[in-house]
């Protein structure tokens, strides 16, 4: 019995970015240890947001520096419900629209007693860094090193192609 308990606590402590399986837009399987060795950026994004233009520059960003960084968009509806589409027309509206080819999971939540596992993990790592509310909106990003450890946080605000990011990626 203890030492289930010992195996089950050094499990939980051992969770890190690379541990999480997730869906794509079209509901493919994504393993975010695919991208073990190059930097991540990770960020909930919005369809009908003042911010949405931002991928755009995700995508550029994208383009860009894509030997160094993955950009991965997690559509969410928590803020304004600025997300109302499904899963087929989010990606078909970032398709058309941004010319979106970087990784887009399934629809989720980043906030509230149904975040997902992943922003709940990712919330905890910010808060280690002394940053108490990461997510206040949509566009928010995570910027993550090739070894799965938070670099940083990103408010809105913050246009994907900012020297504030491209910093850790020259």
């Amino acid at each position: 019995m203890l030492k289930t308990l010992i195996i089950s606590m050094l499990l939980i402590a051992t969770t890190g970015i690379y541990d999480f399986k997730l869906k794509t837009l079209d509901g493919k399987p994504m393993d975010m240890a695919q991208f073990k060795g190059k930097k991540m950026l990770i960020v909930n994004t919005a369809s009908k947001c003042g911010y949405t233009k931002q991928y755009a520059d995700l995508q550029e960003l994208y383009e860009k520096y894509g030997s160094k960084v993955t950009v991965v968009g997690f559509p969410a509806n928590n803020f304004g419900g600025q997300e109302p589409g499904s899963n087929e027309e989010i990606a078909s509206f970032c398709k058309k629209n941004f010319g979106v080819s970087f990784p887009m999971a399934e629809k989720v939540s980043v906030k509230g007693s149904d975040i997902h596992p992943l922003f709940k993990y990712l919330t905890e790592e910010a808060g280690k860094m002394g940053v108490k509310e990461p997510i206040k909106w949509n566009f928010t990003k995570f910027l993550i090193d090739e070894n799965g450890k938070l670099l940083a946080v990103f408010p809105s605000g913050v246009k994907p192609t900012d020297e504030a990011i491209t910093k850790y990626l020259n």
